[in-house]
């Protein structure tokens, strides 16, 4: 049994690889954003979606023709320990420059997932039957609007709120200049797109087969960059 969390879409280099170990269960990350951002604005999403979807077909496709039993789980936005590209990446922005800037009034949500219930949800589709050749969506244990996300993330490095809204002509602009440091170098106008967009996934499915019960979204402070 395997379990990869790297990119879903490096894994078919290893298919043999895993018939050589003699695998009979891969279970992968990969990612909801494979549906939230297939029609992104910005063509290198796009091509992350599009990379997600087909790497989760050849993986099914390969494990079918091998009898190896697969399992497919699709995490929300991840965060935990300081060391995601998500809220630990809102912190230092926040650390950084004291303020985070806000499209409009913010008010998509999200269910943010810590990657502790990511990881656990990983070994229970080791060894659960029900899960066999199935695909999940985990999402975090609360739904909030992102304005609210981002206020938490304030709050837990003991900082008084300061977001500002500014029209999507400006935020692009903003991120344009962003993207000129490497630390934000993967950051977009989408982004300020989807903070109006609900990308809300139900894990009744996982809750039921794999025990997934994940926590609310309370940062700790190991949840924040050193």
């Amino acid at each position: 049994m395997w379990i990869c969390v790297a990119p879903i879409w490096v894994l078919p280099e290893h298919f043999a690889l895993l018939s050589a170990h003699g695998v009979r269960r891969v279970v992968a990350l990969s990612s909801t954003s494979r549906f939230t951002k297939d029609d992104s604005s910005d063509l290198q999403e796009r091509s992350v979606a599009h990379r997600l979807a087909e790497a989760e077909a050849r993986l099914q496709a390969w494990a079918e023709d091998h009898g190896v039993e697969w399992v497919i789980l699709r995490p929300t936005l991840i965060y935990g320990h300081g060391q995601d590209k998500n809220i630990a990446e809102l912190a230092r922005f926040i650390q950084r420059f004291g303020f985070f800037p806000l499209l409009g009034e913010a008010i998509g949500a999200r269910q943010p997932v810590h990657a502790e219930d990511v990881a656990l949800a990983c070994l229970k589709g080791l060894h659960c039957a029900a899960a066999a050749n199935r695909a999940y969506n985990i999402s975090g244990g609360e739904t909030l609007p992102y304005r609210e996300m981002v206020r938490r993330v304030f709050a837990a490095l003991h900082l008084r709120p300061r977001l500002f809204a500014i029209p999507l002509v400006a935020f692009k602009s903003v991120v344009s200049l962003l993207r000129l440091l490497p630390r934000y170098r993967h950051w977009s106008g989408s982004m300020a797109e989807r903070m109006n967009r609900d990308l809300v996934f139900d894990h009744t499915d996982a809750a039921r087969d794999l025990g997934f019960s994940p926590r609310p979204f309370l940062l700790g402070q190991n949840d924040l960059p050193r």
